[in-house]
């Protein structure tokens, strides 16, 4: 029998970040399993926290002055045997805490002691007899009859416009009853029924592939409305007869809303709902669905994939390529990477999915590491739709200052007079993207942050997008107090603007994280424009991917240059994808579509080969590239950024660390270091930024030798410089 437990506390200090032995105690020795959260006493005050089981011993070799565990907090164990395997190796690969891989398998709520909502209801107790035979009891009596559990007695009194002391009187005699009942926090909604397509030969071959094959990596490489979704759903039914489970991943929120109308539309309500604009006791319901093994589906962003499946059958990663998959915070993880780790523990499958794949899963199903599927065609025989490149230069030319080039304005009309429904996508939120003094060049930036302002005109203010904070407007130069201040830029805002004074009847909606911060949000204005409320959607990148309107004919890509522009060696293939992302928007019903891509950069063959949606080719050149500049997936690159208020001591800490990291690597031809140096975003949130870029083919062992010379090296100063190790980030910036 197990005598004694290996524990993680729950505390953040990195100093802590252990596994601790606790005995324990004989109430608990038949109980106590792995995965359950405890508490502990902990410190020099034995202070009680929780902790978290992760493994147990028969033995112990020093067990002088062991603690004991005071009581398991949970009747189930909030952890998984496979969970735990999970956590250890994320703990490894992503440099991080064991606590902080724990809280990602954890809604945020089991922590806070977020537990089920309960009301007091009203049930029926012995049977009517006497005067109570009468009106109104009788009346009352029949409504909870139909009702029992449902309402409280206020509810009832209030619906069905019956007397409180009635109903009171006939709880004094036991007529009525009160009860408590768990009211369930997530979505239950009914949909209309969404019926199941027949496959063409192209999605028949790749569902008969994926059951069949031996491999359990797949990427379903399928152009843009070829019914992707299809497959996704035909799999699911599959898994779901086999009584086997499945994770849903799509990238972001504003796609749930229809991914879900779809699934619940085809298999019924019991699906689970899994993101972050979710309150703690939603996610903490939805969460326990999938433990108590009510549901077999979960659909969500990211950390869906952590949910407790006991049986999962498959993982599917819908627009695999998208960065919202990887993890700002730590653990810093990449959902695909987690999905591979599942499929070696849990022994499932994994499908990506994409019509523009992220160069390093292409790559690796050219190295036969992924099994390559491919849909050449859309599915309903509609045509993809023609791609247009308007060079804006030569709309100054011809004296168009407009934000609208000739064709777009030209392209709006014709489908408004038709009835055809818009797509206008630009990827920079606001009203303008800079507010600058044209007398002496003096830019408005934040205080805290080395970024300008973006001015918003619904509310008449200046805000910084990357800490938050607003400004008021300012109509004099702060520098050379002249009155020459003028809004440079366009942003979304200024676009609806635009459109609203050239086309003043067009019925518009804009989706951007402005527009979308209240809680449901995403799904109104998706439905408003699915239902033909709206003439033309504006929006940033939320607008790309996923969405299926069958009455969109026209798309129109602002500025195609805003990602192209970024110092980062990702520029090229985002500007490829989102071409070719929003582009798949149109054309999706039977009328054909068009889009119109305005760029001062038409000649960059990331642009030239999205307007031919021409993927092959945009790889071999983009492969290329990566080759020659070792970039992933030909090397790996380990991102360390310092961050602290104190620029002296921020720069004194980085140049002594990187001393000793140029020791470590001199004699190791494969790695080259670059920095350190200031990051391009040089201050965020008052705290000044600077970073070391380790680029090269190193293993493991190499990353976590680094994180220990860091961490060494900032004891005592901890709190005033910041440390962040990311392994193949995002982005550079």
């Amino acid at each position: 029998m197990y005598q004694y437990a290996g524990i993680i506390v729950n505390n953040d200090s990195v100093q802590v970040d252990r596994i601790f032995t606790y005995k324990i105690p004989e109430k608990l020795l038949s109980k106590l399993k792995i995965g359950h959260r405890v508490k502990v006493p902990f410190g020099k005050g034995n202070r009680s926290i929780d902790g978290f089981v992760i493994e147990l011993y028969e033995e112990c070799k020093n067990i002088r002055g062991l603690k004991s565990i005071i009581n398991i907090c949970d009747e189930f164990t909030v952890i998984r045997g496979n969970d735990v395997e999970l956590i250890k190796r994320m703990k490894e690969k992503y440099l991080c805490t064991y606590l902080e891989c724990i809280k990602v398998f954890l809604p945020t709520g089991i922590i806070k002691g977020v537990k089920n909502k309960v009301k007091d209801t009203i049930i029926l107790g012995k049977k009517l007899e006497g005067k109570f035979l009468k009106e109104p009891y009788s009346l009352i009596y029949d409504i909870v009859a139909k009702n029992s559990g449902i309402y409280s007695k206020t509810e009832i009194s209030k619906k069905f416009g019956v007397s409180l002391s009635s109903i009171n009187t006939m709880m004094k005699h036991n007529f009525l009853k009160s009860d408590k009942t768990v009211i369930n926090r997530y979505n239950l909604r009914e949909y209309s029924k969404y019926e199941e397509k027949n496959l063409n030969k192209e999605q028949q071959k790749a569902v008969d592939s994926i059951l069949e094959s031996d491999k359990t990596m797949f990427l379903i490489h399928g152009v843009t409305g070829s019914g992707k979704t299809e497959i996704y759903m035909n799999l699911v039914n599959h898994m779901m007869k086999s009584n086997k489970e499945c994770v849903m991943l799509v990238p972001e929120i504003s796609l749930t809303p229809q991914m879900i109308e779809r699934f619940k539309g085809r298999f019924g309500k019991n699906i689970a709902l899994f993101h972050s604009r979710l309150s703690d006791g939603e996610r903490y319901d939805e969460w326990l669905r999938v433990k108590n093994k009510e549901v077999k589906v979960a659909i969500g962003a990211r950390s869906a994939i952590f949910l407790p499946f006991d049986n999962l059958g498959m993982i599917i990663i819908d627009e695999e390529h998208e960065g919202s998959y990887k993890s700002d915070s730590n653990p810093k993880y990449n959902a695909r990477e987690i999905g591979e780790l599942k499929c070696e523990i849990e022994n499932c499958k994994m499908i990506l999915g994409s019509a523009t794949p992220s160069i390093e899963t292409y790559y690796r199903c050219m190295k036969d590491e992924i099994e390559l599927l491919t849909l050449s065609k859309r599915a309903d025989g509609a045509v993809m739709p023609e791609i247009n490149i308007v060079d804006m230069r030569e709309e100054l030319l011809k004296n168009n200052k407009s934000i609208f080039s000739e064709e777009l304005y030209n392209g709006i009309s014709n489908a408004l007079e038709n009835n055809e429904q818009i797509i206008l996508f630009l990827n920079r939120r606001g009203f303008s993207t800079f507010v600058s003094c044209r007398k002496c060049g003096y830019v408005f930036k934040c205080d805290s942050c080395d970024i300008s302002l973006t001015y918003h005109s619904n509310g008449n203010y200046l805000s910084c997008h990357y800490c938050g904070k607003k400004y008021p407007v300012s109509k004099i130069c702060p520098q050379c107090k002249s009155r020459y201040v003028k809004h440079f830029g366009v942003g979304t805002e200024k676009i609806e603007q635009e459109i609203n004074k050239i086309f003043p009847a067009a019925r518009v909606l804009r989706m951007d994280f402005d527009t979308t911060r209240k809680k449901n949000s995403h799904e109104f204005i998706y439905n408003s424009f699915k239902n033909g409320e709206a003439d033309i959607l504006i929006g940033t990148q939320m607008v790309t991917k996923g969405l299926d309107f069958k009455n969109v004919t026209l798309v129109g890509v602002i500025a195609a240059d805003i990602s192209l522009n970024l110092p980062d060696f990702r520029s090229g293939e985002r500007t490829f994808q989102l071409i070719t992302q929003v582009g798949g928007r149109a054309g999706r019903g039977k009328k054909e579509g068009k889009v119109i891509v305005q760029t001062y950069n038409s000649d960059n063959y990331s642009i030239r080969y999205a307007s031919l949606n021409d993927f092959d080719n945009f790889y071999k050149e983009e492969i290329g590239i990566r080759y020659n500049m070792n970039y992933p997936p030909f090397s790996k690159i380990l991102s360390i950024n310092f961050s602290s208020k104190n620029e002296n001591l921020l720069i004194k800490s980085i140049q002594n660390i990187g001393i000793l990291l140029k020791n470590r690597l001199k004699n190791n031809d494969k790695i080259e270091m670059l920095g350190p140096c200031p990051c391009i975003l040089s201050k965020v949130k008052e705290n000044y930024r600077w970073q070391i870029l380790i680029k090269g083919e190193f293993e493991n062992t190499l990353a976590l030798n680094i994180k220990n010379i860091i961490h060494n090296n900032l004891k005592g100063i901890y709190n005033e410089v910041r440390a962040s190790i990311d392994i193949n980030p995002n982005s550079l910036l």
